[in-house]
C-alpha cells in the first residue's frame, strides 16, 4: 500500500495514477474536501512558451526540475483531458505561455477515488507529501518568509507545513527560495474563498505603490508580468499593506477582460480611499486608491527532491520510501514565477510512477 498525504492536484493526480498502474493507494486528506487550493484557483495549467524564458523567469531554481516540467507537461495535459477533466479554455490567453484552463470542480472529479478525509497523513511504509507546502502555517511563514506582519491566506487553510515538519524529521534537506511565495494583493477588508480570483488587485504594474508611511516602495516598470514580485515586497512593508494609487490614465488599461477601474470598482468598498483621505499627501494626478494586503496562495521553497520526486538529504541521497510532489517540492519557481498546477501535476506522476516501482 502507497500512501498520499493531500489530495490537492499533487495528491489527486498521484494517486490516479497509482491506481492505473496497479498498486493499492491510500489517500489522506486533513481538510474537508477533496481539491485543495486548485479546486479555488482559476485552474490554468500552463508552462512557459520557452524553456529559456523559463529560466529567464526563474534563474534560481532547479533546472533539472525545470527542464521536467517543461518537457512533460503537454503530455501530462493530454493524460488529464482523456481521464475526462473538462477543458474550459483551449489556450492560456497569455502569449508568453502555453497550457489549459480546466474547470476545477471537473478535475477533480475525473481524478478523484477513495479518501479518507480528517486524516493526517503519518503513516509507517512508502509516503508521497503532496500537502500544499507551508502558506497556512503563521509560524513557518513567519520563520521563513519573515514578512512585516502576518500575511493573509489566499488558498485553503489546510496546508500549513505538514508535509515539510515530516520530511524534515527524517532527514530531508530544504531548498533554496524558502523566503519566496506566490501570491496576490488583495484588499485590505474582507473576503472568502469564492473571491479569491475575482478579487485580486492585479493591476501593480499601473499602479503607484505606497507603504502606510508615504514611502514609494516599487517602480511600476519593475512589477513584472505575473506581479509576484511587488506582492512579495508588500509583504516586507510595514503591516504588510500597501496602497495602490491610480491616475486616469492607469484606470483606463486593461487586465485580461476588465479594465482597471472595474477591478477598483470590485474591491470592497472599505478598501477603496479617497485620495483625500490617505494617511500621506497623494501625487498629483491621484484619482483612485486602493488599499491592499500582501496573501500567500503558495510558497515557493521546500523539500529537495529529484527527477523523481524522491525527498533528498543534504548529501544527495534519498529518504527511503518518501516522494514529494506539487509545491511541498521546493525551489522550482524560485525568483520568478511559474505555474504550481503544472509542477503538482508533473511531479505528481513522477512521484506514483517512481514509488510504483519501489
Amino acid at each position: 500500500m502507497i500512501a498520499v498525504a493531500g489530495a490537492g492536484m499533487a495528491g489527486l493526480v498521484a494517486a490516479a495514477r497509482l491506481r492505473e498502474l496497479g498498486r493499492d493507494v491510500s489517500v489522506r486528506e486533513k481538510g474537508t474536501r477533496l481539491g485543495g487550493s486548485m479546486l479555488l484557483s482559476s485552474c490554468v495549467v500552463w508552462r512557459h512558451r520557452d524553456f529559456d524564458a523559463f529560466r529567464a523567469e526563474c534563474p534560481g531554481g532547479d533546472e533539472r526540475l525545470q527542464r521536467l516540467v517543461w518537457e512533460r507537461l503537454d503530455d501530462a495535459i493530454g493524460w488529464l483531458v482523456a481521464r475526462g477533466a473538462p477543458v474550459v479554455w483551449e489556450e492560456t490567453g497569455n502569449p508568453r505561455t502555453v497550457g489549459k484552463r480546466f474547470e476545477p470542480a471537473g478535475l477533480v472529479a475525473a481524478l478523484a477515488g477513495d479518501a479518507e478525509l480528517g486524516a493526517d497523513g503519518c503513516v509507517d511504509g512508502p509516503l508521497i507529501l503532496c500537502t500544499g507546502g507551508f502558506g497556512g502555517s503563521a509560524e513557518l511563514v513567519e520563520r521563513f518568509v519573515a514578512p512585516a506582519a502576518p500575511l493573509r491566506l489566499r488558498a485553503n487553510p489546510w496546508s500549513a507545513g505538514d508535509g515539510l515538519r515530516l520530511a524534515v524529521g527524517r532527514g530531508a534537506a530544504l531548498t533554496n527560495a524558502m523566503d519566496e511565495f506566490y501570491g496576490r494583493n488583495m484588499p485590505d477588508a474582507p473576503w472568502d474563498e469564492t473571491q479569491l480570483v475575482s478579487l485580486s488587485q492585479l493591476y501593480g504594474r499601473y499602479a503607484r505603490a505606497f507603504d502606510a508611511d508615504g514611502v514609494e516602495f516599487f517602480a511600476r516598470e519593475d512589477v513584472s508580468w505575473s506581479e509576484t514580485n511587488i506582492v512579495q515586497a508588500t509583504a516586507r512593508r510595514p503591516g504588510a499593506k500597501a496602497y495602490y494609487l491610480l491616475d486616469e490614465a492607469a484606470l483606463r488599461e486593461r487586465v485580461r477582460d476588465r479594465s482597471v477601474a472595474e477591478l477598483v470598482a470590485a474591491a470592497p468598498a472599505d478598501a477603496r480611499i479617497a485620495p483625500r483621505d490617505l494617511p500621506f499627501a497623494a501625487p498629483d494626478g491621484t484619482v483612485a486608491a486602493v488599499r491592499v494586503a500582501a496573501a500567500v496562495t503558495h510558497t515557493i521553497g521546500g523539500l529537495r527532491v529529484d527527477e523523481r520526486a524522491r525527498v533528498l538529504r543534504e548529501d544527495g541521497t534519498a529518504v527511503a520510501g518518501l516522494w514529494a510532489a506539487g509545491v511541498d517540492a521546493g525551489g522550482v519557481a524560485a525568483g520568478g514565477y511559474a505555474s504550481g498546477l503544472a509542477q503538482a501535476l508533473v511531479l505528481g506522476l513522477a512521484a506514483a510512477e517512481d514509488a510504483a516501482r519501489s
